[in-house]
């Protein structure tokens, strides 16, 4: 299932015409011959890093911070690379990245991140580190209303999230150390939360898209516009629809409007006819891969987000990177760049617009800031 700050670049990308020809024609004539060509078309599009393993950790009797219990919350992950210990059993390797609402870790595999992070001799070159891509509660693969329990899933909130990565990498996957904890928008707001509740666990931090404070103004007012509707639609039932109800429509195009920046919406929708095809295209996108229940849930869980408490108790260095266009964390509001004070050892950087940058989306294009994480990885030390 696409990202909601995701949905402007998707698709993978083949290495020119020429395999795009040799792949329909292999498609046809050999189903087999199919599948292993388009997996080496995908390694060599993806800059060399191997293709991510997958699996699930079932996490028994979780307690959610509403004081409800699932007997099984499953999480689904994907991994690159293998994790490495120290004489002293420390893992030196890992990094674990977080996806945004309603994404999931998939959304990381695609050549503008992973093609410009994971390959060789790249900054986390999958052959050197130990890269952890989670579904968070309700996202992805991992246990979510939509499952079948509905309204009846307990309601999670971003603590919970948290909590679940971190048992994730402790009891699953054995990792008891984080080279670098790095997530995009609620993965960037995750991020805030490890530093704080983790802060011995890592040694470096970088959340993307995201503000250390507490869910507000106009970030608030978009998510409960979605959710209100969602609840006041009577194709919702209380949860229990048939088929998904208008409102997630009214959702999507919530999410179009407020996911990108105007000039960019502007160069690809120049007419009334060609804003409408866009719209209409992406919100089919997202009615076919979404459901309305884990939209509203995924939405729901920014409610105890408020870092803001306790960003003295971050003790890894932490760069937080934002861009000027976006709409979700405007940096005329200078909340970022007065907060990051109180980080120990913290420093931000905001993208300036350009042509390259797409919104909220610039999270996601590694080209434009990966040489400020190479600057961290070098500052930042094993403890």
């Amino acid at each position: 299932m696409p990202s909601i700050h995701s949905k402007l670049q998707i698709g993978v990308k083949l290495t020119g015409n020429a395999a795009a020809v040799m792949l329909n024609t292999a498609m046809m004539r050999c189903p087999l011959a199919a599948a292993f060509l388009l997996a080496a078309v995908r390694f060599v599009d993806a800059g060399g890093y191997p293709a991510p393993a997958e699996s699930d950790y079932a996490i028994r009797d979780f307690k959610f911070t509403s004081a409800e219990t699932l007997p099984e919350l499953r999480i689904h992950y994907r991994t690159l690379g293998t994790a490495d210990k120290d004489s002293q059993g420390k893992t030196t390797n890992a990094v674990l990245i977080m996806h945004g609402t309603t994404g999931t870790g998939a959304q990381f595999i695609r050549p503008e991140f992973a093609g410009e992070l994971f390959g060789n001799g790249q900054p986390l070159d999958a052959t050197k580190f130990f890269i952890v891509l989670p579904d968070g509660i309700g996202h992805g693969k991992s246990s979510k209303p939509s499952d079948g329990l509905r309204t009846k899933f307990p309601r999670y909130g971003y603590r919970d999230m948290v909590d679940a990565q971190y048992r994730l990498l402790i009891d699953g996957l054995g990792v008891n150390h984080a080279r670098l904890v790095m997530g995009t928008s609620m993965g960037g707001m995750h991020t805030w939360l490890w530093g704080e509740t983790h802060p011995d666990f890592m040694d470096a931090l970088v959340p993307l898209a995201s503000l250390p404070t507490q869910i507000s103004g106009r970030n608030r007012a978009w998510r409960r516009i979605i959710f209100d509707g969602i609840r006041s639609d009577p194709g919702w039932s209380g949860g229990e629809y048939k088929t998904q109800p208008p409102s997630l429509h009214t959702a999507a195009e919530m999410l179009w409007f407020m996911s990108s920046n105007p000039l960019l919406r502007q160069k690809e929708a120049p007419t009334l006819a060609k804003t409408d095809e866009a719209l209409d295209k992406f919100v089919a996108d997202i009615v076919k891969a979404d459901d309305a229940n884990d939209v509203l849930y995924a939405l729901e869980a920014s409610r105890d987000y408020d870092p803001g408490l306790d960003l003295e108790k971050i003790r890894a260095p932490l760069l937080a990177i934002n861009s000027a266009d976006d709409l979700i964390n405007p940096p005329e509001l200078g909340i970022l760049e007065r907060e990051i004070k109180r980080v120990p050892q913290g420093r931000a950087v905001v993208i300036p617009l350009s042509e390259e940058t797409r919104g909220h989306g610039t999270h996601t294009i590694a080209a434009l800031w990966k040489d400020q994480l190479v600057r961290l990885l070098a500052e930042s030390k094993s403890n």
